[in-house]
């Protein structure tokens, strides 16, 4: 299996620490607001990672954070923090905000066919996400370590991890530190104690600015909160150990969380993070950023509403490789939606194996297309479409083997997570459908002809082979 590594910038054949065994951390949501479709295409490729790596013969052992603290709006620890923005929003508390919005990560994730998390169980709530109020012990040890080291020191209003102390800061990005510095604002520095532009909170005391910050926790330096970088680290060392194997996230995460991340880990533990880091890219809607003043950011609800399925957005996103930014518009989620109808619509051939022309064992290897083989190479998911249209095609053309067909489709489901095995037609479209095969069958032209201009009506296409029907949406 090869992957892009980020951090030695080129396509590296992955290695696991351990034989059998894969460790995979990912970044999770804030809860402070609703995923967009941006934030799931991160999560599809996550769980496409997953998937392809169990099927290589790995168990994969899974942490995901939740994001519930300290994240504030800016990267560079200014403004407010994303939950207490939230609770305002809404008139809420931040606790009910940080389980509302979790919740509803939880729907989406259900609903994309998203396998959760494996290796850490939250048993106050039942599942299996990290969330970073869980670890505040945690986070507190490893500022602990770092100030014990001499990597991070206290201010006034928070402590900072002193990126100066470490050589290595910044590998992630490919600039030095003192690059970073050539280009930096004196004036983006707040805190006046602050030894450097590019130092970073791990602890947010609860004065000035964050002296009624509702969610507070007792430390050796006073009431506070752990900075958003800090829950990563202290979460992987609690639950998976470090160094793992892959570090997965989007690539807004490059310039600073991850670089972050890594540094309070190799001060505080001695060793990296992670051997491998992986980042998907940004999605575009009709071919601009996505953002809310523009009204383009959309959510799984939105694409509900216009009566198109979790699952047609999945194929969306699978065609674009992870590394390439994805355009999206309805058009083209309504084009993968008619695909989506018309692969089911093959699939479905498994259920009328009486009526459908077949081919013996004899006539065929059972060899089938080699998905795993494309997701394998730096997760090729184009690939792996392309090599499943051109099998398609073969069963819409040729006489069927069951036997591929329901390799195939179990692939489909187990590799690209895509329901494949599912209708999304009606009971009275399939009456006519079938109605108008008992029609052929009796070879009344006429009464065909009749139902399938009904069916063209109410927008239901159909492919004659033989005596097979594929239907598919106009």
């Amino acid at each position: 299996m090869k992957l892009y590594n980020t951090l030695n910038r080129k396509i590296e054949t992955f290695k696991p620490i351990k034989d059998d065994e894969v460790t995979l951390y990912t970044c999770g949501p804030t809860v402070y607001d609703y995923y967009h479709i941006g934030n799931i295409r991160n999560a599809v490729f996550n769980d496409t990672l997953r998937r392809t790596i169990n099927a290589s013969g790995y168990n994969v052992k899974h942490v995901m954070n939740i994001t519930d603290v300290g994240h504030l709006v800016s990267d560079a620890d200014q403004g407010d923090d994303k939950l207490e923005k939230g609770a305002l929003r809404e008139g809420k508390s931040v606790w009910e905000i940080a389980k509302h919005y979790t919740e509803a990560f939880k729907s989406d994730m259900l609903a994309m066919n998203v396998l959760p998390p494996n290796a850490y169980v939250d048993k106050n709530n039942n599942d299996n996400y990290a969330r970073a109020t869980n670890f505040i012990v945690e986070q507190i040890e490893m500022v602990k370590l770092l100030i014990d080291k001499g990597f991070a020191y206290k201010t006034e209003h928070a402590i900072y991890f002193d990126v100066a102390k470490l050589p290595s800061y910044g590998i992630l990005t490919g600039q030095k530190l003192s690059e970073k510095e050539t280009g930096a604002r004196s004036d983006v520095v707040t805190d006046p104690e602050k030894r450097n532009s590019h130092d970073f909170a791990v602890w947010f005391m609860a004065i000035g600015h964050f002296e009624n910050h509702t969610m507070q926790w007792d430390s050796p330096w006073g009431s506070g909160f752990p900075g958003w970088h800090l829950e990563c680290s202290a979460i992987i060392h609690a639950t998976l150990g470090d160094p793992i194997d892959i570090h997965t996230g989007g690539i807004d995460h490059i310039g600073t969380h991850h670089p972050n991340e890594m540094a309070q880990t190799e001060a505080a533990y001695g060793h990296i993070l992670a051997n491998y880091w992986v980042h998907n890219e940004f999605i575009l809607v009709d071919g601009a950023k996505m953002s809310k003043s523009k009204g383009n950011s959309y959510t799984l609800e939105n694409v509900k509403s216009r009566g198109l399925e979790p699952m047609a957005l999945r194929l969306i996103y699978l065609q674009a490789h992870y590394r390439t930014e994805l355009n999206f518009s309805w058009d083209n989620l309504e084009s993968a939606q008619n695909r989506l109808s018309r692969w089911r619509s093959i699939a479905d051939l498994l259920f009328q194996k009486d009526k459908v022309t077949s081919i013996t064992d004899k006539e065929h290897s059972h060899g089938g297309v080699d998905i795993l083989g494309a997701l394998q190479n730096d997760l090729d998911t184009p690939k792996a479409l392309e090599l499943i249209e051109h099998e398609f095609g073969n069963f819409e053309n040729k006489p069927i083997c069951f036997i591929c067909l329901d390799n195939l489709i179990k692939s489909i489901d187990e590799l690209l997570g895509i329901k494949i095995q599912g209708n999304d037609i009606d009971a009275k479209t399939k009456s006519l459908i079938h109605e108008r095969h008992l029609a052929r069958e009796n070879k009344n032209w006429e009464l065909s002809d009749k139902l399938r201009d009904d069916l063209h009506t109410s927008g239901i296409g159909i492919k004659d082979n033989g005596n097979l029907q594929i239907w598919f949406r106009l």
